[in-house]
C-alpha cells in the first residue's frame, strides 16, 4: 500500500493540470471507490471547475477546485494517478477521469481498495482537517510520542507505528525502516521502551519521512527506491541480509503485517 512518500509522488503527477479547467468528468459511478460519495454532485461541481491546488497528508490526497469543491483520493493498495491525452477513453479500471483541454487526469485502481471523496464548502472538509499532525510538523513532539506509547503499552511497537492517529503516513515498509534504524525489535512492547529509545524512535521517524519524501516523493518522473544502505531493498524476500551487520534478516507476521528485522541488531528485551 502506498505510504507517505509514494502518495506525495502520485499527487505531483497531476501538477500539469493545475490552473486548468475541467471540460468533462468521466467516471464509473457503481465502482466501490465511490462508496459514500455523491457522484452526481461530483460530476456537476467539477465540470467547468479549475484545479487550484493539491496537497498530501498521511496516505491521502486533496485537490481543491474553484467553486469551493474538494476532491479527496486514497490510493488503497493499487491506486494510481496518471496524465493521459485529452481524448483518453477510460478503461475498465480507470474510475475517474477529469478531461481538460490538453490532457486527462486519471485515477485508476484495479482492485478498488482506494477511495474517492468529495465535498463542497469554504473550508477543507472534516475528513481532511481531522488527519493527525504530520510527522515533520512541530506538533509531532517527543512528549506526544512518549504519551502515545504509554497508552498502548502492551502493543508491539511495530503495530503502534502503523496507527495513523499518531504516525500518519507510516506504513509497513517505513515502520520496518524506522525500527531497524532505531535498533528496536518490532515485537518490543511499546510501554517497555526506555526514554533514550523513545528519543531515538522519534528522531528516526522524522529522518525516514524526510529522506523518503526527498528520494521517492521528489521531482523524479518515476518512483525511485531508497539506496542499498537502507533496509528497504533487502526486506522484500526471504534470505536478505542486514546492510549494517551482514546478518540474515528475519520475516514474520507481527500485528497482522509481514515484518522484517535484523536479529543481530534488533534485540527483543524481556
Amino acid at each position: 500500500m502506498p505510504e507517505l512518500a509514494e502518495v506525495e509522488f502520485y499527487r505531483k503527477r497531476w501538477n500539469p493540470g493545475l490552473k486548468q479547467k475541467v471540460a468533462a468528468v468521466l467516471l464509473h459511478p457503481s465502482a466501490s471507490v465511490f462508496r459514500g460519495c455523491d457522484v452526481n454532485l461530483l460530476e456537476d461541481q467539477l465540470t467547468g471547475a479549475t484545479l487550484l491546488s493539491s496537497g498530501a497528508a498521511a496516505k491521502q490526497m486533496l485537490f481543491r477546485f474553484s467553486g469551493d469543491a474538494w476532491l479527496g483520493l486514497h490510493l488503497g493498495m493499487t491506486g494510481e494517478l496518471t496524465v493521459q491525452p485529452a481524448d483518453f477513453e477510460p478503461r475498465k479500471h480507470d474510475h475517474l477521469v477529469l478531461r481538460q483541454r490538453d490532457r486527462s487526469l486519471v485515477f485508476s485502481d484495479h482492485r478498488m481498495f482506494g477511495r474517492v471523496q468529495f465535498s463542497t464548502g469554504a473550508d477543507a472538509p472534516d475528513w481532511w482537517s481531522s488527519i493527525a499532525p504530520a510527522i515533520l510538523s512541530d506538533a509531532f513532539t517527543l512528549d506526544a510520542v512518549a504519551t502515545f506509547l504509554h497508552r498502548r503499552a502492551r502493543s508491539p511497537i511495530k503495530a503502534v507505528l502503523l496507527m495513523q492517529e499518531r504516525f500518519p503516513g507510516i506504513g509497513n515498509w517505513m515502520a520496518d525502516e524506522i525500527l531497524w534504524r532505531a535498533a528496536i525489535h518490532p515485537k518490543q512492547p511499546a510501554g517497555t521502551l526506555m526514554p533514550a529509545q523513545i528519543k531515538t524512535l522519534h528522531k528516526e521517524c522524522r529522518w525516514v519521512c524526510r529522506q523518503a519524501l526527498e528520494m521517492i516523493g521528489g521531482e523524479s518522473a518515476e518512483l525511485c527506491d531508497p539506496p542499498k544502505t537502507w533496509l528497504f531493498p533487502h526486506r522484500w524476500e526471504d534470505g536478505g541480509s542486514c546492510p549494517k551487520t551482514g546478518a540474515k534478516l528475519l520475516r514474520e507476521q507481527i500485528g497482522g503485517r509481514t515484518t522484517c528485522w535484523s536479529p543481530a541488531r534488533q534485540i527483543l528485551v524481556a
